[in-house]
């Protein structure tokens, strides 16, 4: 069962019905968050028999929004590993240093976790046709898992975005519609398209479930070290919802009484190239501005207008953390060093977590023994092969 309870709005906390397919606020328009009944959770559902589940997203079921198991799509997402980084921590000089490999989920990136699901949930509240915007791997993860529940897909994805992000679309059977611009003019002809044709938008949270597959990271991070949460997370941002996902996980763990009150230090990474977190963050805004002339390699970085910033800010600030941007050629640099040391060929997304780390080691912003998490979202083998 699932002891979904209620959805509420982020930002002023008006109350709405869980079973029906909603998508914003009514009253604000802003993202709307699932809650549960956590008190009822904590009393029957049992930590460690959680855990003696299968691995998987669907281990954690009592804390997801699907309701009934026949809409439990899967492709095989979560449980990822989590590795020691040795080699690279010995280089920084930091004692207890990690990475949680999201590349290895269905489609090659951590996309997938959302787009489970929110496809399942929409599905089993009577949604027949879905709609993207992307910047290439959520629009391959709803092509995939579209197809899995056996319903129709459009995507609505940049045309310089790359190749394999296109074929995996295609051959996922979705119709795939190439823009001229970035993914915010994406959006904006799936918003229209989707209004015309009646079809449910699951853009980054315009809707409430995708964070609930991505929440599922923080609770296998905790698993993975008893419970106890490391010091620092790293975490590539381009719409947010893992870091705001993560953020969101944590406080539910502890009203089960799974973890204790203490946080990490979240980091949102950005390129240079747009980094509309970043500036917020230290020009102590609560809301980013859009990104002008967007430009990086990073493709899931580039997100120039994220409506979870206001989110994503509070994040940072509540754990005392940070935002570090850093450009694409020290990104690529980053990218070679993770596979050349520790044999992990990340994106290039969670390749910059690494360069953001360099110099947080520089600054002094990290110690030695502190446990220091990296988050690589993707495969680099899904990304244009940029080596010089």
């Amino acid at each position: 069962m699932s002891f979904l309870s209620h959805l509420e709005c982020s930002y002023c906390q008006v109350q709405y019905e869980a079973d029906q397919l909603i998508r914003l606020c009514r009253e604000c328009g802003q993202p709307l968050l699932a809650r549960y009944d956590l008190a009822r959770a904590a009393a029957e559902v049992d930590r460690d028999e959680v855990m003696a589940r299968p691995p998987g997203l669907w281990r954690f079921h009592e804390l997801l929004p699907v309701r009934d198991p026949a809409y439990r799509f899967t492709l095989g997402e979560g449980g990822k590993p989590m590795l020691k980084l040795d080699h690279l921590g010995h280089q920084l000089g930091l004692n207890r240093l990690f990475v949680k490999d999201e590349g290895q989920n269905p489609t090659g990136s951590f996309k997938a976790l959302g787009l489970c699901v929110a496809v399942s949930r929409a599905v089993e509240l009577g949604a027949q046709e879905f709609v993207i915007p992307t910047a290439g791997n959520a629009g391959g993860a709803l092509a995939a898992y579209a197809a899995r529940a056996g319903k129709a897909a459009h995507v609505y994805m940049p045309n310089e975005a790359p190749l394999i992000n296109i074929l995996e679309v295609q051959m996922s059977g979705a119709d795939l519609q190439l823009v001229n611009g970035l993914i915010h003019d994406a959006g904006r002809e799936a918003a229209a398209a989707a209004r015309e044709g009646g079809w449910f938008d699951v853009s980054t949270l315009k809707e409430p479930y995708r964070i609930e597959g991505k929440k599922i990271m923080g609770y296998e991070l905790a698993a993975a070290f008893d419970w106890q949460l490391p010091n620092v997370i790293l975490y590539p941002t381009g719409g947010g919802t893992g870091l705001i996902g993560m953020w969101k996980a944590f406080d539910e763990m502890e009203a089960l009484g799974w973890i204790d009150s203490y946080r990490p230090r979240m980091v949102a990474v950005q390129s240079d190239g747009c980094a509309p977190i970043v500036k917020a963050f230290h020009d102590g805004v609560e809301v980013a501005d859009p990104w002008e002339n967007a430009s990086t390699l990073a493709s899931g970085l580039q997100v120039p207008v994220a409506i979870g910033s206001r989110l994503m800010l509070r994040a940072l600030r509540e754990t005392s953390g940070t935002a570090v941007a850093l450009p694409d050629g020290q990104i690529r640099d980053a990218q070679k060093l993770l596979a050349s040391l520790e044999g992990i060929f990340p994106s290039l997304e969670g390749a910059a977590t690494i360069g953001a780390l360099q110099r947080l080691v520089e600054n002094s912003w990290v110690k030695p023994d502190e446990r220091i998490l990296l988050f690589n979202t993707g495969s680099g083998l899904k990304q244009r092969l940029l080596l010089t």
